[in-house]
């Protein structure tokens, strides 16, 4: 694998894009929607680099243009990859699982805040 591959796989907006397209064909327009964040504009010119690059295929049904990873692009490293976020997602499901499952009130999330002397009920500003 040449170092002009591995620079197009460096950005972490493309790695979403391949991670999205990785085992299913999707139209840019659904690529976008699952990337809120950025612009079609800038989605397109992302799928165009890996487009450009060999690693996603790209193929047009009249005005759309569908893509899908090519994982035997990357030889070994595509079987890594593909591990990994599996073994992430499966981590993903057994904790909201887990969360599902649980019983009585949900832990509050904590805000950083500053520690707060307590005051008397009765008098305002003096320590218990």
């Amino acid at each position: 694998m040449d170092a002009a591959v591995l620079s197009v796989l460096a950005s972490p907006r493309r790695q979403e894009i391949r991670r999205l397209v990785w085992r299913e064909e999707l139209a840019a327009g659904a690529i976008h929607a699952a990337m809120p964040d950025v612009t079609f504009g800038a989605v397109s010119l992302q799928l165009k680099t890996l487009a450009g690059a060999g690693l996603v295929s790209v193929r047009r049904d009249r005005q759309h243009r569908y893509y899908r990873a090519r994982p035997e692009a990357l030889g070994p490293l595509g079987r890594s990859l593909e591990r990994m976020w599996d073994d992430a997602l499966w981590r993903l499901k057994l904790h909201a699982e887990l969360l599902d499952s649980r019983r009585g009130p949900r832990p509050r999330a904590r805000r950083n805040q500053p520690h707060r002397v307590p005051t008397h009920p009765g008098r305002k500003g003096s320590p218990q």
